[in-house]
């Protein structure tokens, strides 16, 4: 069990200093993010009365296609620079390439998340920045990388793999997106995390339910 954390670890570590380095994958979410909420807030003060109607399904569309642009990049790299075949030669279970990357891809996405709160707060007039939002995209994050990173290595070897990763994720996806986004609005209309309890509760569920279906099927998708 300490053998698989370490080497979990290492690849955490490995994406996020190499990352650090180059910073592509970070300023490309971030770059998105910030255009997404800028222009809808221009677009929203023209043609929508109360914004807080439709800032949750803002505030998800940007994190989520965020997310498919670090998604991409995950295993493309591994591909392109040859490493893949030599993570995969480890003598350790194919389950810890899984999980050192999906949580490297959970610090990208709310790393940016961190940034792109606030900015939705101010530009939107809305507070954002407090626990019960943070754990909402929190959960959701967990969800949406977790499926994400099965599908960014299935489709890594692949031409289409900027297109087809998109089309393969967003209806697999679709419940954790909408249980987030159900959930926030909940929450942003005033009401107590017991009211959107339920919400939650899928939300975490369908969580648990995809990691363990993804760490079920990984070994069998980059053997593919």
């Amino acid at each position: 069990m300490r053998d698989a954390l370490d080497a979990v670890w290492a690849i955490v570590r490995k994406d996020v200093v190499a990352e650090l380095r180059t910073k592509e994958t970070l300023s490309t979410m971030l770059i998105f993010v910030l255009l997404t909420v800028v222009i809808f807030n221009f677009a929203f003060d023209l043609r929508v009365d109360n914004t807080q109607q439709v800032a949750p399904g803002v505030l998800w569309v940007a994190f989520i296609f965020a997310g498919v642009l670090g998604l991409n990049r995950s295993f493309v790299l591994e591909v392109d620079k040859g490493c893949l075949e030599g993570l995969l030669l480890t003598p350790a279970d194919r389950s810890v390439i899984y999980f050192g990357k999906m949580i490297g891809n959970v610090i990208f996405m709310l790393a940016v998340e961190a940034i792109g709160l606030p900015v939705f707060s101010v530009l939107f007039n809305l507070m954002l920045v407090r626990l019960d939002i943070i754990l909402i995209v929190a959960l959701g994050t967990i969800g949406f990388a977790g499926v994400g990173t099965l599908f960014s290595a299935m489709t890594a070897n692949t031409r289409a793999r900027e297109v087809l990763l998109p089309i393969l994720l967003f209806p697999v996806v679709l419940p954790v997106i909408l249980a987030a986004v159900k959930a926030t609005a909940g929450v942003l209309d005033g009401l107590p995390l017991g009211e959107v309890a339920n919400w939650l509760g899928l939300l975490a569920a369908f969580d648990v339910i995809f990691l363990a279906i993804a760490y079920m099927t990984f070994d069998y998708v980059v053997e593919g």
